[in-house]
């Protein structure tokens, strides 16, 4: 390992923070809040903080582990919030209760991550932004990067500082480690499938943590789809039958887009070969803003658990390069390699975000006898 074990080596010092039980739950939300410096995602502050060890933010620590991809941008999106919400969620108006009566609340230990199985790793900067939230003096220490690949009984990194603050933010920190971790191992299996096609998630993603999703889809190899929908004009289903058609949804969008003298991303469902011919007939007639058109439920499942791309194959023929393509519906880590195979540019899982299975990961400060256990149960 990176580091040597001092396990079971206690210290006595005054931890740097300890809120009284009462108090515990207001004190870590307004803690994280009333900073005058707030990490929205998408601010140089939250770069800085990710990208370099020796930065030093509203007096935090960033993240010691190397990043293999910033955070998405959002203009609004506020991690430090998001994480004082689940620290405060989980302090509830006493705080830790179980640490206040068995803690000593000067002792210093030292516990270790710990993989209970195979996956690809992320959410390490923002489980050391957790940490640093709960107490600026406990250290985190990784011998991983988000985006590497660990294998059960795998020691990842530690965290050494005052008991009772690490304890207040193991679970908190877990619980984001392991759903990013999720996240992110199934994306490298559908982005190594797809290639050459690039995989992309949905806004299929847990309420109000989004970012962090996605963040895990760019940990994981994948890319980014809209973020919501303020970032992309993206014409669904819903929107043609309102407007009476493929061809008249995009002239409304183009007559906007020129009258507003506005310019982003647009994409279009199309949901029948009818649907793209009269797409690809009207970018012919006129000057169009289209970037994108989607191929939705073009892959067919069959009885016997394989997929037809026939109707795909056809569709990206005639759209001939002349816009990206994105297959989307029926994708799965197995139809995702026929699917790319296609020559489709983008595929789009809403899976990698909805139906994630956390990867297990643990914290310990024995860890001679949490592998005792782990072998026990054939997690290590």
């Amino acid at each position: 390992m990176a580091f040597a074990s001092t396990m079971g080596m206690l210290t006595i010092s005054a931890c740097a923070l300890r809120p009284s039980a009462a108090a515990a739950g207001a004190y870590l939300f307004q803690h994280s809040v009333s900073s005058s410096l707030i990490y929205s995602c998408s601010s140089p502050v939250l770069q800085r903080r990710v990208t370099s060890v020796m930065a030093k933010v509203d007096h935090a620590r960033a993240p010691v582990g190397s990043m293999v991809a910033m955070p998405p941008s959002h203009p609004t999106y506020d991690i430090k919030a998001v994480i004082a919400l689940a620290l405060a969620e989980d302090a509830g108006d006493r705080g830790d209760v179980t640490s206040l009566v068995t803690v000593p609340p000067e002792m210093k230990v030292d516990a270790y991550f710990i993989a209970k199985e195979d996956g690809v790793i992320a959410g390490l900067a923002l489980a050391e932004m957790i940490f640093d939230q709960v107490d600026p003096s406990l250290k985190v220490e990784w011998s991983v990067s988000d985006g590497t690949c660990i294998h059960k009984g795998m020691q990842l990194g530690k965290v050494y500082g005052c008991a009772c603050n690490i304890v207040i933010a193991e679970r908190v920190a877990l619980n984001f480690m392991q759903r990013m971790s999720g996240i992110a191992t199934l994306t490298k299996a559908m982005a190594e499938a797809a290639h050459p096609a690039c995989i992309l998630e949905t806004r299929k993603t847990a309420p109000g943590l989004r970012l962090v999703d996605k963040w895990a889809v760019l940990i994981g190899g994948g890319k980014n789809h809209r973020m919501g929908l303020f970032d992309m004009v993206m014409i669904k289903d819903n929107h043609i039958s309102i407007s009476g058609g493929v061809a008249n949804a995009i002239k409304a969008v183009d007559s906007y887009f020129e009258q507003n003298n506005l310019k982003m991303p647009v994409e279009i469902e199309t949901r029948t070969l009818e649907e793209v011919e009269e797409v690809l007939d009207y970018a012919n007639q006129n000057k169009t803003s289209l970037t994108r058109i989607m191929l939705d439920n073009m892959v067919i499942p069959l009885p016997n658990g394989d997929v037809d791309v026939t109707m795909l194959e056809e569709a990206v023929k005639m759209v001939d390069g002349r816009f990206e393509t994105e297959a989307s519906g029926n994708v799965s880590l197995d139809s995702v390699k026929k699917i790319g195979e296609t020559g489709v540019t983008y595929i789009s899982s809403g899976a990698l975000t909805h139906s994630v299975k956390a990867l297990d990961i643990s914290l310990k400060i024995d860890t001679n006898l949490a592998l005792r256990v782990a072998k026990r149960t054939h997690r290590a």
